[in-house]
């Protein structure tokens, strides 16, 4: 309708104008007379001005409509013109790009697939598109999914590609049109580019070249009904019998506060289910989602919604995870200083979780130790550990009531590096001889550890202990180190069942960038912290400073059947020992990919002080799901110590098994295993919606212009008016526009109508 009334008025459509160059046609000669009449004109007004038989107002009306009325026939004798540059029938290229991928079939547009569009105008010998760009144009067809590649005829593609990457498909085109005359490239599909590859290179090759391109976007810009897993954030590993807590990123349009049921499946069986309600159009919510990890092995668990009535997009509402559970014992070592309930709890917590055992090294006199859980009789013989290869065997440590004058300064280096260097666990404990009471103000540990540590400045222990009601923080409340519960309802209530607990180091503030757990409100009204954690180097870093935990076991209110006790520290102590590095650790980039995408597998290898191995002979043992194995040589890559790479291409979809080994002057360096899923990817049914700023963008940067499939009409005249390729030059004049003489008319007229009005007719 726009364009219709703006052809109408002046002559020629909205894109003339755009494409055009606005110039004057007059001659020389013709130029000289229009100047003349203008000034003569000026003269014969500034005398009119002069008069004085009318009222300034209705002077100043007149004067200005005669001004306009002969500026409008001043210009009109100018012979406006536009210049356009018009490419030359059938001696130019334009390339047609065409969407292969999956997502052209979501049916959002009037209950009709996307690729509908595609086939009614580029689909038949006599599609209206296709036509009319054959009619002016040597047309050059590409289609483009996971990649890009010719197309001999539009009839030939299924909609069924696994991937929309725009880069790899303008840069095909790009290559096969290169040295020829291109007015363009008309690229048609819904702006989900899912590649990993931005198209800054891509543009900036197009406008070296001088290609401008015609995006045409299909399929609507906001789906109306849709429900979607966005993201699924679980741990790569996971140690047999951990609790998981999980965040899962959810979105909807069309379903704003409904409830709707969370299910988690592990190969089909049910392991969680919850109710959620959905957040308002357009916005994400975050669920946290508990579940066990029971199974050890590859286990790929699925989050799903149900799907709902009316949605435009079923493929979206769940997201696939491959997590490895892993099944074996994580050792922690557990240093106490003096005996006390606290360690023999812990202990009894621990005994019947058959993949964390608890080494405990309990002090008992000077140089004299209690050993419980050794696996011989040489293990700690000599009490903690004096070298970095038998306290890196740990994958956790747990520090009691232990001051820091117990350690040489190499030991206290020792224990901050085994965070720091090694990866693992630390853990920090309340006590008589615990953080400032202990002496550890200014020491390596204190670095380490995510509270402050004050001395204690005159504090009398014996009289100022504290007692401390604790309950989580927000962060606590869902953290898998504090889940006391299986019901995230039932968190609060179960904390506020618990009795109080003691410290006698107080402290109140944690690092910056550390994170608080448990807080404790002191009878002074003052908020102390319980157990906070960091991220310290490799590892991690806990400080729990209260000093009798043994009470949510043994206290006069707990119930003998209540298990709280043991549910929290079985939970902690795993959670210590989560992800704590192997001395071969193997990845893959990316992690989850198509069969025929190659897959580079990096291995960490280190040795038993966890210092790069460099100059290894490393090996990739690779099992495809028949069977098939191979042997992928893997090099150091020299920019990081005992980090090695190597490169090998599946054939097959499902899962692969990859395990790195080798030798260092002979000697063994270990194994380190991991899987690697292969399967076709659903990336293009999530953000389904038609993405109109990526397209529009490759319009905007390389000299074109984005169309929407709707409203298409003016495409072809757009690209034979870009100026590129071969074109002559064309003039259309403006002179006689319709709106020039309707502006005419209105001005006299209006001049009429005032002069009536007034009375100066």
């Amino acid at each position: 309708m726009f364009e219709s009334v703006f052809q109408f008025l002046f002559k020629y459509q909205p894109l003339v104008f755009e494409q055009g160059k606005f110039v004057f046609g007059a001659t020389r000669a013709m130029s000289l007379g229009v100047v003349a009449a203008a000034i003569v004109a000026a003269y014969v007004l500034w005398t009119y001005r002069r008069l004085n038989v009318m009222a300034p107002r209705d002077r100043a009306v007149l004067l200005a409509t005669r001004i306009a009325l002969i500026a409008l026939v001043l210009f009109a004798l100018l012979r406006p013109t536009m210049q356009l540059k018009i490419a030359v029938p059938q001696q130019n290229f334009v390339g047609v790009v065409l969407d292969d991928s999956r997502s052209m079939q979501i049916a959002d547009e009037q209950s009709k697939p996307r690729s509908a569009f595609v086939t009614e105008q580029f689909g038949r010998v006599d599609a209206p598109l296709l036509t009319a760009l054959g009619k002016r144009f040597q047309l050059r067809l590409f289609r483009f999914s996971s990649h890009g590649e010719r197309l001999q005829s539009s009839g030939d593609l299924t909609f069924a590609g696994t991937g929309s990457r725009y880069s790899e498909a303008l840069d095909r085109a790009r290559d096969e049109l290169s040295g020829l005359p291109v007015a363009g490239l008309v690229v048609v599909g819904d702006g989900a580019d899912n590649s990993d590859v931005t198209l800054d290179e891509s543009i900036a090759a197009l406008k070296g070249q001088g290609m401008p391109v015609f995006p045409v976007g299909v399929g609507k810009e906001r789906l109306g009904h849709d429900v979607q897993v966005t993201r699924a954030e679980t741990p790569r590993r996971a140690l047999k019998g951990s609790n998981l807590v999980v965040d899962v990123v959810v979105a909807q349009t069309g379903y704003a506060g409904a409830k709707v049921p969370l299910v988690v499946e592990d190969a089909g069986r049910i392991v969680s289910t919850q109710d959620i309600t959905l957040p308002p159009d357009g916005e994400a919510a975050t669920v946290h989602v508990r579940f066990m990890a029971g199974e050890a092995g590859a286990r790929q668990f699925r989050f799903k919604i149900p799907v709902q009535a009316n949605e435009e997009v079923a493929q979206n509402n769940q997201r696939d995870v491959l997590v490895e559970v892993y099944d074996r014992n994580e050792r922690v070592l557990y240093l106490e200083g003096e005996p006390r309930p606290e360690m023999k709890f812990i202990n009894q917590a621990l005994r019947n979780d058959k993949n964390v055992s608890v080494v405990v090294l309990q002090r008992t006199a000077q140089d004299k130790y209690l050993r419980l859980g050794v696996e011989n009789s040489e293990e700690l013989q000599g009490g903690f550990p004096t070298t970095r290869a038998e306290l890196f065997g740990y994958r956790g440590v747990v520090l009691g009531s232990v001051e820091a004058s117990a350690f040489t300064p190499d030991q206290q280096r020792m224990l901050a590096d085994f965070v720091d260097i090694r990866g693992g666990g630390l853990l920090a404990l309340g006590g008589l001889s615990a953080f400032g009471e202990g002496g550890w103000t200014g020491t390596p540990l204190a670095a380490a550890l995510p509270v402050v540590i004050e001395p204690p400045g005159g504090r009398k222990i014996a009289e100022e202990v504290d007692e401390l009601v604790v309950k989580p923080t927000p962060a606590g409340t869902n953290h898998p180190a504090t889940q006391i519960t299986d019901k995230e309802q039932d968190v609060l209530a179960k904390w506020r069942e618990l009795p109080p607990l003691t410290t006698v180091n107080p402290i109140f503030e944690i690092k910056p960038g550390a994170t608080a757990l448990l807080t404790g409100l002191d009878v002074k009204g003052r908020q102390q912290i319980v157990l906070a954690y960091q991220r310290y180097g490799r590892g991690k870093s806990l400080a729990f400073t209260v000093q009798d935990s043994w009470l949510w076991r043994m206290h006069q209110k707990m119930p003998v059947t209540d298990t709280t006790h043991h549910t929290f520290w079985q939970r902690m102590l795993r959670w210590l020992v989560d992800g704590v590095p192997d001395k071969v650790m193997v990845s893959a980039s990316p992690d989850r990919v198509q069969h025929g995408e190659p897959v580079t597998v990096t291995a960490e290898v280190v040795d038993p002080e966890y210092k790069g191995i460099n100059n290894g002979h490393i090996t990739a043992h690779v099992v495809s799901p028949s069977g098939k194995s191979e042997d992928v040589a893997m090099e150091w890559t020299v920019k990081r110590d005992g980090e090695y790479t190597g490169r090998f291409t599946p054939d097959e979809d499902g899962l692969y098994k990859i395990r790195v080994g080798g030798t260092h002057d002979v000697k063994d360096v270990g194994t380190g295993e991991m899987t690697l899923r292969v399967a076709p990817s659903d990336a293009e049914y999530f953000d389904a919606a038609m993405r109109a700023p990526l397209l529009k963008r490759l319009a905007e940067e390389t000299g074109g212009k984005f169309y929407r499939a709707a409203d298409t009409a003016n495409l072809v005249d757009a690209i034979t008016y870009s100026g590129r390729g071969i074109t002559i030059t064309e003039d259309r004049e403006l002179w006689d526009m319709p709106i020039v003489l309707l502006l005419a008319l209105a001005l006299m007229g209006t001049e009429w109508a005032y002069r009536r009005a007034r009375g100066l007719a």
